[in-house]
């Protein structure tokens, strides 16, 4: 009776085993992490296994960080890839890729079954490798030595970010493994090769020259900003002496002349003969006065 009772549990387990195996979908990619040179193509891998007697169906999504998109849904493709990709099978080819096919892209496989929704899905990502640009470089045209100068290079058009190469008169600039700094010589300054800034704590005469920056990913050739030029001078405290000794002569003179002009009188000469002729001013009345007055007195 034991083993009797046993067989027809023993069936039904074999029974849905085969019938999850039938209705089983599996969903894999050949690479996950794909790159591509802008414009050029991509392909995005997906494959899929499923069950006899199952007709699944097959959505592409994009993920970025601001939402959900459809690119493959109902048979057909959408949005930005519509008109420049095509399914192979289950997988999508991009022709033409630019800077904004970057993202995640999500393979779906879904079949419906007895027991509801069965779904499987793959998660490929796309980077799209795009030519560091020509950066734009700033150089101050000139500089008093003992200063502190700052050196600033940036291109926002590479992806992978840009790193930069400062230049003086053709020859690059030492950079130190790890620290970023470089010393040779007289000349002493901080080159971030991350963000494109060549700073000098204490400029000098020594650091005149002819400057540009070089910005390069790995992605086509560098780029390199036009060249301008610093003039580094040396402070002229003998110009500085002569002028400060100019400016308190001039100044000493004109309070001589003052203090001699009022020994002399000559301030006070003036206001009291503005204030004798205000004084001695009278009024005489006129002709029509005169009748006004007569008249006013009859």
């Amino acid at each position: 009776m034991g083993s009797r009772s046993l067989l027809p549990l023993l069936l039904a387990t074999l029974g849905a085993l085969c019938y999850h195996k039938a209705y089983g979908i599996s969903v894999k990619t050949d690479n996950q992490n794909v790159t591509a040179k802008e414009f050029q193509e991509a392909m995005l891998s997906c494959k899929y296994a499923a069950g006899k007697d199952t007709i699944p169906r097959v959505e592409w999504k994009k993920l970025t960080t601001q939402d959900i998109s459809f690119v493959y849904y109902k048979g057909d493709l959408v949005g930005d890839l519509k008109g420049r990709a095509e399914m192979i099978d289950s997988s999508i080819r991009i022709r033409n890729v630019t800077r904004k096919d970057t993202a995640k892209y999500r393979c779906e496989v879904s079949a419906p079954t007895e027991r509801g929704q069965n779904l499987a899905e793959a998660t490929i990502s796309l980077t799209v490798l795009v030519a560091s640009a020509a950066p734009s470089c700033e150089v101050p045209s000139s500089a008093m030595s003992g200063t502190v100068v700052e050196l600033r290079c940036k291109e926002n058009e590479g992806s992978p970010a840009s790193e930069y190469k400062w230049y003086r008169n053709g020859v690059a600039l030492l950079e130190n493994t790890g620290t970023g700094s470089a010393k040779t010589g007289n000349l002493s300054y901080t080159m971030n090769k991350k963000t494109g800034t060549l700073l000098f704590n204490t400029v000098s005469k020594r650091d005149t020259g002819e400057y540009y920056c070089e910005a390069s990913n790995g992605v086509g050739l560098p780029q390199k900003c036009s060249v301008k030029r610093m003039q580094v001078d040396d402070l002229n405290i003998s110009g500085i002496v002569a002028a400060v000794v100019v400016v308190a002569l001039v100044m000493a003179l004109c309070g001589l002349g003052v203090f001699y002009a009022q020994k002399k009188g000559y301030f006070s000469k003036e206001s009291s003969s503005s204030g004798k002729k205000s004084s001695d001013y009278k009024y005489t009345p006129g002709e029509k006065d005169f009748k006004h007055t007569k008249s006013f007195v009859i």
